[in-house]
């Protein structure tokens, strides 16, 4: 079960090797089990969401901007998506939401074969 100890280690892990906790994506039921979750995430305000999972974004090799979405799920799983520097916006929310729909449905995918 994910609690606030298990988040607080998962950020300070991404942070250690470069990585900027951008979004915060909570289920309404954990988001009740955290224990202050404005001090956890930095500040950032976290969003409902029928999945629960933290984006990350860091600088790519090649001069864009990698973002990674890793759920909160008791099986670590991400979603990588590499961002050339002259991507604006427009092109790359709805990529993001792509991702998050994904890890959505792999998630309930999961979760129904579990039954």
């Amino acid at each position: 079960m994910t609690d606030t100890g298990t988040i607080v280690e998962i950020i300070a892990q991404y942070s250690k090797h470069g990585w900027k906790l951008r979004r915060v994506l909570l289920s309404p039921e954990l988001f009740k089990r955290l224990m202050k979750p404005e001090m956890i995430f930095e500040g950032i305000a976290p969003q409902e969401s029928a999945v629960d999972a933290l984006w990350f974004s860091r600088d790519a090799k090649n001069g864009g901007e990698t973002w990674e979405l890793r759920s909160l799920g008791e099986t670590p799983l991400a979603l990588l998506q590499v961002f050339d520097e002259s991507d604006s916006e427009e092109i790359r929310e709805p990529l993001r939401e792509e991702m998050q729909e994904r890890l959505l449905s792999f998630v309930s995918r999961k979760f129904a074969s579990s039954d």
